[in-house]
């Protein structure tokens, strides 16, 4: 009898990911949101407060659900007792689109078919608004930060609801890394937009988007 290898029961199962949102982090938020603003020709949103990972963001809705997230430290409250979410720990540069989340329906269910390092369900909440994201201990993603933060939001409830439409339409959203195949494989057999590509080269992020004063890129 042919065993079932782990790649191949990972990519049998339709677990369906869909694209949540891209994400621009820094070490200090207003350096994110005005890199945003400055590249998009539009103004955010404020966000919030994140407790647990103790960072606060600025977010900017686009066209088909999804949207822009910046987000930093905090630097008005204590250091957290874990390692931030999306390695902001361990940030530095300027600020630039760093890391992606995709939404599941159900994140128990499909955690144990996931790459090792993607991480375990943390309960988070910005004012009214709660979720669930996957968080390893380090604070990172598999495939150097490029595979997607799993997020789940209970049903009926996104961010977006509460987001100004600014007629931004994201075109395109390109992950490069050296094992691009790899991760290819991986990604598309389970998320189904064209919008996401992925390519072999050195590790790089970069989004394309339509607006209203022609094309714009992260």
């Amino acid at each position: 009898m042919h065993e079932i290898s782990f790649k191949e029961y990972f990519v049998s199962f339709k677990t369906m990911l869909s694209l949540d949102h891209l994400v621009v982090g820094s070490a200090n938020l207003n350096a994110a949101q005005s890199y945003i603003e400055e590249s998009l020709g539009v103004s955010m949103q404020t966000g919030g407060t994140h407790a647990v990972f103790q960072t606060h963001n600025a977010l900017l809705g686009l066209e088909d659900g999804i949207y822009l997230e910046a987000i930093a430290p905090n630097p008005a409250v204590p250091e957290p007792s874990r390692s931030r979410w999306f390695d902001l720990d361990n940030f530095s540069g300027p600020a630039r689109l760093s890391n992606w989340a995709c939404a599941v329906e159900n994140m128990d269910a499909i955690l144990p078919m996931m790459p090792l390092g993607v991480g375990s369900p943390v309960q988070v909440c910005r004012g009214q608004l709660s979720w669930r994201m996957a968080v390893s201990d380090e604070g990172t993603t598999p495939f150097n930060n490029l595979w997607p933060a799993l997020i789940e939001w209970p049903i009926g409830v996104h961010p977006t609801v509460n987001l100004v439409p600014r007629g931004i339409k994201l075109r395109r959203f390109t992950l490069l890394h050296p094992e691009g195949a790899d991760l290819a494989e991986l990604i598309t057999k389970n998320l189904q937009d064209d919008r996401v590509a992925i390519e072999t080269g050195p590790i790089a992020m970069q989004a394309v988007f339509d607006t209203a004063n022609g094309e714009r890129w992260l």
